[in-house]
């Protein structure tokens, strides 16, 4: 898959990163603010993103969200604290709550990876707090 980052946390971006393309997944880009995001999707379209609450200039990653789940791009969020992410979680797949472990993660985007693909009948892993969209 092509993945985006939308993750104001350079760190936690980069481990992302590492895990993601350590899966056989390619970053098309990292953002640490909605306006650095938005120019990302002006040039490529990903085909999954993981998208912080909070980014650089505030709690945008909400808004994020929204114009992502606008064009039909599957997204989950990453965020410290449950209880930013809206009730109907913007059309998100969603919410892997921070911190994080490498393997929790890496069950969450396999889950994803094969949710996208369409198989049925799959575990949810702990790691992963769906959302409406993210029923199998």
């Amino acid at each position: 898959m092509k993945i985006m980052i939308v993750e104001d946390e350079a760190l936690l971006a980069l481990e992302l990163e590492e895990e993601v393309e350590a899966a056989g997944h390619t970053v098309i880009g990292q953002a640490m603010s909605e306006k650095q995001a938005m120019a990302i999707l002006e040039r490529q379209v990903p085909e999954f993103a993981f998208v912080d609450v909070h980014l650089t200039d505030g709690p945008t990653g909400i808004d994020v969200g929204r114009h992502l789940a606008e064009r039909g791009i599957p997204y989950v969020f990453v965020t410290g604290n449950l209880k930013r992410v809206p009730d109907d979680f913007v059309g998100a797949i969603g919410v892997i709550e921070k911190p994080y472990t490498m393997n929790g993660l890496q069950n969450a985007l396999s889950y994803i990876a094969r949710l996208l693909r369409g198989d049925v009948n799959l575990t949810v892993p702990p790691s992963i707090i769906v959302g409406p969209r993210g029923s199998a």
